[in-house]
């Protein structure tokens, strides 16, 4: 049964959450259709931008992305305290990116003069749009609902173009954060579309080195590491982008001996940034979207998570024991 949205995010116990959508069609979202001979690889540029364009816009940072040729996976921060302190000015502006707005709110930022009661209507308005700008929902239904207009238009046709609905997991700890971002920018490793990193086109990996390299700055729209320049009040990631990088090499290595069927590795070393067992990160950086369901962490983060969404059970709680009941810290409360 289809969970609603309500129950699957709870900003009390995390701002982490991984997203991803997948397209209904027989064509693909992009890549290469052998049985058209059509290439839709434009259409990756198409859904990296918009990534970008909107954590511009929301109140919500990319942690992570990888956009594949049927499906899109997004690692999203909500800073709701960011968006509590926006000003009804910031809000629209803000707003206006994205959509028309109403009438009144249009002549309010166009600074025509407007009555007491006009400004009442528009402040109760911006408060709808200020619990948007920080709504993930309305962020997926933003980069959703763009790419299926501009799809269904080049392909001159009508009809649904995505899943009915994303879906989304919340991610309640430090190291359940750290393996679902490697698991993302992973993908088109484990798709064997790229080998390296650079390589790894339209993922938030390739997009972070290149700025690296080239812009030796943060890439603007995605979450900066620790070691990174940021402006004040900005949200950081808890590791460094060497290490972090260190550890997504490691990984390429291990997938790539498991695909030449070597037998799994006798070597139960960990891998040093997560505290993991080799066969145990290799399992969880294949199949992160499966092993867990709506939520991942140790046992103590998904008990809290359980009561505060008020559910009955937790599903796939055998994976929480085998992976992160270690010493794993939870994160402080979202605003």
């Amino acid at each position: 049964m289809a969970q609603s949205r309500k129950s699957l995010i709870s900003l009390q116990d995390t701002p982490y959450y991984h997203c991803i959508s997948r397209c209904v069609r027989r064509s693909y979202l992009c890549g290469y259709d052998r049985n058209t001979n059509v290439s839709y690889e434009h259409r990756k540029s198409w859904v990296e931008k918009r990534l970008l364009f909107l954590s511009r816009i929301f109140a919500i940072d990319i942690c992570a992305y990888a956009v594949m040729s049927n499906h899109v996976h997004v690692v999203l921060c909500i800073n709701k305290n960011v968006a509590t302190s926006w000003t009804t000015d910031t809000v629209l502006r803000q707003w206006h990116k994205m959509h028309r707005g109403t009438l009144l709110t249009q002549k309010y930022v166009k600074g025509e003069l407007l009555s007491d009661s006009e400004l009442e209507t528009i402040k109760t308005t911006a408060e709808v749009y200020r619990k948007r700008l920080f709504d993930m929902s309305w962020f997926m239904r933003n980069l959703n609902e763009f790419i299926a207009r501009k799809a269904n238009e080049e392909d001159n046709c009508t009809g649904r173009f995505w899943e009915g609905r994303f879906r989304s997991q919340a991610l309640l700890t430090e190291k359940a954060l750290l393996s679902c971002m490697a698991y993302v920018d992973l993908n088109p490793i484990r798709a064997k579309s790229a080998k390296t990193l650079l390589e790894s086109y339209h993922t938030s990996i390739y997009r972070r080195l290149f700025s690296s390299t080239f812009k030796n700055r943060p890439e603007r729209g995605l979450m900066p590491f620790k070691s990174q320049r940021i402006s004040r009040n900005s949200r950081s990631l808890n590791f460094t982008l060497n290490n972090y990088c260190h550890l997504l090499d490691t990984s390429i290595k291990l997938l790539i001996e498991k695909d030449l069927t070597v037998p799994p590795p006798k070597d139960t070393s960990k891998i040093e940034t997560i505290g993991l067992s080799q066969p145990k990160w290799i399992q969880i950086i294949s199949d992160f979207e499966n092993i867990f369901s709506f939520a991942a962490g140790d046992t103590e983060s998904m008990q809290k998570f359980k009561e505060n969404t008020n559910r009955k059970r937790m599903a796939k709680l055998t994976s929480t024991t085998l992976f992160f009941d270690l010493k794993s810290s939870t994160f402080q409360k979202a605003g």
